[in-house]
């Protein structure tokens, strides 16, 4: 979708990525980094003083302490951080269940390394989770489950009540538990993030992927985490070493001094969800329907009001006709399923929005 909308020179709302600047601070720590030398290789798991203050991070939000020695490991962005958590323990004829929506880097992971994705589909328009699905899914050849708070693409949250039914259903288990976290600054009306890592019972079988990327509004530097027990870890850094072996210096040493200030990331659910409601007030005229996101800087809107057409072809339409892309829900699903629905990214400028918004109006 993204190089359809550079093809039709379009308003890029599909692809996930802010279209304003990091932070100047930021950037300048990054100079300053370099400047001052740090442009070798650094330790493979990651400079200790930003595991260092991850640890802290971690700590104060969510109340539990990892080793910045033993459990925490920096990564080539989330997506690595993914990649070498499934590698290191998917092995042949192990299942791992995918809840779909889901972001796209999942199933072929796992399918690479030999095992087979058992997929839940997320019910109806709004996407929740049946947990009594997920138990009766569980068995002996369930190697992990994947899950994702704040959900791509839908913008749905776990609750507390959501975590703690996980956690019955895994205590009696070795199933290993993935949370891909990395939108956990980006939630909305005042709810609460569920990091796994406040859940004993979750937290000592769990790896947790963040990313730098999405909460610095820094994509392109894929500067991203993972967190999980020793004995877990251990066995992920030996897949990180011989993939990217380690990651880029002056960027991890410019996050150490840019972490030391929480209002970096903890002002950016206010920032994002003034731009989610901006969006959603420029909008509320049009055709479309929906229901607000709660967290990541996707929303959903229903077009079910304005064309029967499936949604890649709408999707399609969108950006040959009249100059805007978005993401077709569908490619998420199981099937395919189509509910009429289209992802788009508001982690743009207000300019980029009211032009967007402006197209949606008249549809």
């Amino acid at each position: 979708m993204s190089k359809m909308a550079n093809d039709y020179n379009a308003i890029n709302l599909s692809q996930g990525f802010p279209n304003f600047e990091t932070d100047q601070k930021l950037k300048d720590l990054v100079t300053k980094a370099m400047n001052e030398g740090y442009n070798q290789y650094p330790p493979d798991s990651g400079i200790k003083v930003l595991r260092e203050e991850i640890s802290k991070k971690i700590k104060s939000l969510y109340g539990k302490e990892y080793n910045p020695d033993s459990e925490i490991t920096i990564t080539s962005g989330a997506t690595e951080a993914l990649y070498c958590a499934i590698t290191a323990f998917v092995n042949k004829g192990d299942e791992v269940i995918v809840l779909k929506p889901a972001y796209d880097t999942y199933e072929p992971t796992i399918k690479i390394n030999g095992g087979k994705p058992v997929q839940i589909q997320l019910k109806g328009e709004n996407y929740k989770l049946d947990w009594d699905e997920v138990r009766s899914t569980v068995n002996s050849k369930t190697r992990m489950i994947i899950i994702n708070t704040p959900h791509n693409p839908t913008g749905t949250i776990l609750s507390q009540e959501d975590m703690l039914e996980l956690q019955k259903i895994l205590s009696e288990t070795n199933i290993i538990l993935l949370s891909d976290e990395v939108y956990e600054h980006l939630i909305f009306d005042k709810e609460q993030h569920q990091s796994v890592s406040k859940f004993p019972g979750l937290s000592e079988r769990s790896i947790v992927c963040a990313s730098f990327g999405k909460t610095f509004h820094n994509t392109g530097w894929k500067t991203g985490y993972c967190v999980a027990p020793e004995k877990l870890m251990k066995e992920i850094r030996k897949i990180h070493e011989l993939t990217v072996f380690s990651v880029n210096h002056p960027m991890q040493r410019a996050y150490v001094d840019y972490l030391k200030d929480p209002s970096t990331y903890l002002d950016l659910s206010n920032f994002y969800q003034t731009k989610r409601d901006l969006f959603l007030n420029l909008i509320k005229d049009s055709k479309f329907s929906y229901t607000p996101s709660k967290g990541t800087y996707y929303q959903l809107l229903n077009f079910s009001g304005i064309t029967d057409e499936n949604d890649v072809n709408f999707a399609e339409r969108l950006v040959k006709q009249h100059g805007l892309a978005s993401i077709p829900v569908s490619k998420f699903n199981i099937n395919e399923k189509d509910n009429s629905q289209l992802r788009f990214c508001f982690a743009k400028t207000d300019d980029t929005l009211e032009k967007a918004a402006e197209i949606l109006c008249k549809l």
